[in-house]
């Protein structure tokens, strides 16, 4: 979906600008016309020689040509891009957007700009924590920027923690997913509600029964059906990523029973619901009001008690006309169990995939699945894909319903 457009990569004085020149090639090789624009401070980590060798352009740093007085115009810039990606965007730049301190090309473009505007924050953890960071990311949202979360891993400093610019090939994944959903619209006016995440049952105030979700499934096809037009609500347990459109409407919850409740409410409304959610089986019975101590504890075993099935409960309650789509992870015989579910819960269709699948299941950036339908139709098996690919198809196949 890059072919022919124009995009920006504007480049800051991080050292995750040598990102970048891949980026940029990226982009280039899928089609998209590049113009760089790097601040001052960004030539000191890469130089305009091999960004211009790679884009094919001239690169743009300061306002006009010294030897000639050709002037760069910035407004022009912001006419001729379909979007903007700043990339790696560091704690100064994200401040100076934030605030409108245009004191260099890149952040009078970014002023002067008509396009969807991207950043990818690159800095150390302690940057990426501080409130004043945490104030402009929010500002920027506010403003319709769309943030590209930084990643957690090995840092500049020899830390470990988030900070990390995203990969270059998720960055263009996201560019390209946009510019899909753009011109598809297909869930344009329909209303979707999406769990994602895991539940937590608290056994006493520090101790919960949980599994291994990360909710990455659930939010990559919030983002999707987003992209295609929709009004989404996402109805999260405890994650550590977030999700910047302003088309999702996040509702967080921890356990199963507020879970229930948040998606039976946004259900009433819904024309589609996905139950991407990690739902815990089973709660304790009882959660204690202070932490057991071990020393002092008198039991040795938890009684639990079933959760509600909430994608059941909403079949239950199933309108006509109202799509409902179920997840089954299996560790066996995945195919049968997940046949049952879709029978039993009142399912039009349930996405399954298996934990005897390498690359699949939590945590991971991937996944492989397979889709059985209500009606009859043939199952649909997939390769194991990126979670943003796979929510693509997950949509595809909601829109053939």
């Amino acid at each position: 979906m890059l072919e022919g457009k124009n995009i920006i990569l504007g480049i800051t004085g991080g050292i995750a600008a040598y990102k970048s020149a891949m980026l940029l090639r990226l982009l280039v090789k899928a089609g998209a016309q590049v113009q760089v624009v790097i601040t001052p401070n960004g030539k000191e980590f890469i130089t305009p020689v091999t960004l211009s060798a790679l884009s094919g352009r001239p690169v743009i740093s300061e306002f006009f040509t010294a030897n000639s007085g050709e002037w760069h115009s910035h407004v022009d810039l912001g006419l001729w891009a379909d979007a903007m990606i700043v990339a790696p965007a560091t704690a100064s730049t994200l401040a100076k957007m934030a605030t409108g301190v245009a004191d260099n090309m890149l952040v009078t473009t970014y002023l002067s700009s008509k396009c969807p505007v991207f950043v990818a924050p690159a800095m150390d953890l302690d940057m990426m924590a501080h409130p004043s960071t945490t104030r402009n990311l929010a500002t920027l949202r506010a403003d319709g920027v769309r943030i590209i979360e930084a990643a957690s891993g090995e840092l500049a400093s020899h830390l470990t923690g988030k900070g990390r610019m995203e990969e270059p090939e998720k960055i263009v994944a996201v560019l390209d997913a946009f510019f899909d959903g753009c011109g598809s619209r297909r869930l344009e006016g329909r209303k979707v509600l999406i769990s994602a995440g895991p539940t937590r049952e608290r056994i006493d105030p520090v101790r919960y029964i949980g599994n291994f979700s990360t909710g990455k499934m659930g939010y990559a096809i919030a983002r999707r059906a987003a992209a295609e037009g929709a009004e989404v609500t996402l109805v999260s347990g405890p994650v550590g990523i977030s999700i910047d459109d302003p088309a999702v409407k996040v509702v967080a919850v921890e356990s199963a029973r507020e879970m229930l409740a948040a998606c039976e409410d946004a259900f009433a409304d819904a024309d589609i619901a996905i139950m991407a959610a990690a739902v815990a089986d089973y709660a304790p019975a009882e959660c204690a009001g202070r932490k057991i101590k071990r020393e002092h504890c008198d039991f040795d075993e938890i009684k639990l008690v079933k959760n509600p099935d909430i994608a059941a409960t909403l079949g239950s309650r199933k309108r006509p006309g109202q799509i409902l789509v179920g997840f089954a992870l299996e560790t066996d015989n995945a195919a049968e169990h997940a046949a049952e579910k879709l029978v039993r819960k009142h399912l039009d269709m349930i996405v399954v995939n298996s934990l005897a699948d390498a690359g699949a299941g939590f945590g991971t950036d991937t996944n492989k699945i397979s889709i059985q339908y209500a009606d009859g139709r043939p199952d649909g098996i997939f390769d194991l894909k990126s979670k943003d690919e796979v929510a693509a198809d997950i949509i595809d196949a909601i829109t053939r319903l």
